[in-house]
């Protein structure tokens, strides 16, 4: 199992400035194919300044959740720290 890519992500508006919420659709690659699923997923700032990210499937994964959702966290993370995601 491997995260190719989050595309078609959006910002939802939310009035509090440490929580962001996104929709997208994450395409997974399991065993040999890759398909698509659709996701919400927030970044919250914690006063520490730690990130708490959380994920949620719109779509019905046929995979083992806990592993796909660490996977994508982590993806998200990434793209959080490289910019990558939209204002």
């Amino acid at each position: 199992m491997q995260i190719v890519t989050i595309k078609d992500i959006v910002r939802k508006d939310v009035p509090i400035y440490y929580r962001m919420l996104y929709t997208g659709v994450a395409v997974i690659e399991m065993t040999k194919d890759a398909a698509d699923y659709r996701i919400d997923f927030s970044i919250e700032t914690k006063p520490t300044g730690q990130r708490e990210i959380t994920v949620s499937f719109l779509d019905e994964l046929d995979y083992p959740l806990v592993p796909v959702v660490r996977e994508l966290k982590k993806h998200i993370d990434t793209m959080f720290q490289n910019g990558a995601l939209p204002d």
